[in-house]
């Protein structure tokens, strides 16, 4: 919950406070890669407490892979949205309303469809480099940080325009949740989650079967652990 929220925070943040004061006063450059850092910042600052799951999509491809009990889905999804609409309360609250600023929608000209597509062609790549930087053949612990945030930043940078980069159903359906704005929201559940389910595929293609050591710990939390013990 506490990792979502200042993901949101900042993701949310940017539109709202451009709305705000007008103009540009957060670039759009800015807007797509200070959601990444705050997510490398997460990452290496909980990742060892949670597994900084910080994307439903994230805890059902780890469910999926079989490196995350199931049983614990329904809770950290709950968390996730939990954080994703505490911080768009308090964003509301301290600087107001703006439309629909700090949401994701599809770009002009850009269909429900086509957007969710995008998200999750851009989902596929995002929980791919997770899956990766947490298996076997990697086991980076905390350089997953870098990784993951960098990818988000570059999949922002040139994907915002289309459907927002979202990529994670919390970050836009907390927002929707408080400012009750559901225009194309189905694409946002949808495209992540299913590329997700892609990247879940194509890690059993590259790596094999989940479920290993390396994995499991990375996804509960506790990656190093044992070393440390």
């Amino acid at each position: 919950m506490l990792g979502t929220f200042f993901l949101v925070l900042v993701a949310v943040g940017g539109g709202m406070v451009n709305a705000r004061f007008g103009g540009d006063a957060v670039p759009a450059a800015a807007r797509v890669v200070a959601p990444a850092l705050m997510v490398s910042a997460v990452i290496l600052f909980m990742g060892t407490v949670s597994g900084a799951h910080l994307n439903p999509a994230v805890s059902v491809a780890f469910a999926l892979r079989g490196d995350f009990p199931w049983k614990r889905v329904p809770a950290y999804i709950a968390a996730q949205f939990v954080g994703a609409v505490l911080a768009t309360l308090l964003l509301w609250a301290l600087i107001g309303k703006h439309g629909t600023a700090g949401l994701t929608l599809p770009g002009p000209g850009i269909s429900t469809t086509t957007a969710m597509i995008w998200e999750l062609v851009l989902t596929t790549g995002l929980v791919s480099v997770i899956l990766g930087t947490a298996s076997g053949a990697q086991q980076i612990g905390p350089l997953a940080a870098i990784g993951v945030g960098s990818y988000i930043a570059l999949a922002g940078l040139w994907g915002a325009p289309v459907s927002g980069a979202s990529m994670n159903p919390a970050r836009s359906l907390g927002p929707e949740l408080v400012l009750t704005h559901w225009t194309s929201w189905w694409a946002y559940v949808v495209g992540p989650v299913a590329g997700g389910a892609v990247a879940v595929g194509f890690a059993h293609v590259l790596r094999g079967r989940g479920g290993g050591r390396s994995g499991i710990d990375a996804a509960m939390g506790t990656l190093g652990s044992h070393a440390r013990g």
